[in-house]
C-alpha cells in the first residue's frame, strides 16, 4: 500500500495527492483551495461520477436513490450522518437514478435505495434497502475491511 493517495476534490474535481496518514488533517484542494472533505455526501452526475470512480484512491460508498422513493427519503439523513463518521476514509456519493438513468442501468440498479461500495474503480459490495446511520457505517466499514 502506497504512503500517498489520490483524492478527487468534491468542488472542482481536481485530483490531489495526499499522504495517507494525513487524510484527516483538513486538507484543501491544490487547485481551488476548498476543503477536500466536508462530511457531506456528494451529488454527482455521470461525468463527475466517472472521474471520482476512476481517479479517487479512497473507497466510494454510493447511494443510488430517487426523489419519489419513500425509503430513500427516510435514509437520506442517515446517509448524511454516515458521511460525517466515515470521511475521510470513505467518500459518500449520492446518484439520483431519475436524473442519471444511464448510470443506474450501467450498474444494474433494480431497487432503490441501493448502496454500492467501490474500491479502485471496481464494485466491491452492494446492498439493497434502507439502513440507519449505524447500519450504513457498520456495513461500509465491514465492506472496506473485507475487500
Amino acid at each position: 500500500m502506497s504512503d500517498s493517495v489520490h483524492v478527487v476534490c468534491p468542488h472542482c474535481d481536481g485530483v490531489n495527492r495526499l499522504p495517507r496518514a494525513r487524510l484527516g488533517d483538513g486538507a484543501s484542494c491544490g487547485k481551488c483551495r476548498k476543503p477536500l472533505f466536508s462530511g457531506q455526501p456528494l451529488a454527482l452526475d455521470g461525468a463527475r461520477f466517472q472521474r471520482h470512480l476512476q481517479r479517487s484512491e479512497i473507497p466510494l460508498l454510493v447511494d443510488f436513490w430517487a426523489p419519489w422513493c419513500g425509503p430513500c427519503q427516510m435514509m437520506a439523513p442517515a446517509f448524511e450522518q454516515a458521511a460525517r463518521q466515515l470521511e475521510p476514509s470513505v467518500r459518500l456519493i449520492k446518484v439520483n437514478t431519475e436524473e442519471q438513468q444511464q448510470l443506474a442501468a450501467q450498474y444494474g440498479i433494480r431497487s432503490i435505495p441501493t448502496l454500492m461500495l467501490f474500491r479502485a474503480g471496481q464494485e466491491q459490495q452492494r446492498l439493497a434497502g434502507a439502513l440507519d446511520a449505524a447500519g450504513i457505517v457498520a456495513w461500509a466499514r465491514q465492506a472496506v475491511v473485507g475487500s
